[in-house]
């Protein structure tokens, strides 16, 4: 964990970046290095079709961290799993998945 731009960076975190050349990355902290003042960023989506789905070194200087976002409806629930899916994170994966049910649940209960 370390500061940049008065942001707290630590592993797990969403953010975007535009790379050296230019490219928009999205994707989450996998891990970093203080020293020196690298990320390594798995690309969920950028620019680079090429980057998708590999971790890359990015400078913490380009990195910025997303806001933590509420989800709050079916829909965004089912966007959320098919990148827990695609970036293969299970623990996400089951979380969210019982947040659809419990969702599913509540719906069912009121009609």
């Amino acid at each position: 964990m370390f500061s940049n731009n008065n942001t707290i960076l630590k592993t797990g975190d969403w953010i975007k970046a535009e790379s050296g050349a230019g490219e928009l990355i999205i994707g989450y902290i996998d891990s970093l290095s203080s020293l020196e003042g690298v990320v390594k960023v798995t690309v969920v989506t950028s620019d680079n079709n090429q980057t998708i789905g590999k971790t890359i070194p990015i400078l913490s200087t380009w990195v910025k961290k997303l806001p933590v976002s509420n989800v709050t409806n079916k829909a965004q629930i089912e966007f959320l799993l098919d990148l827990a899916l695609s970036t293969g994170d299970k623990e996400w994966f089951l979380a969210l998945s019982s947040e659809l049910k419990a969702i599913k649940q509540l719906v069912n209960g009121v009609h």
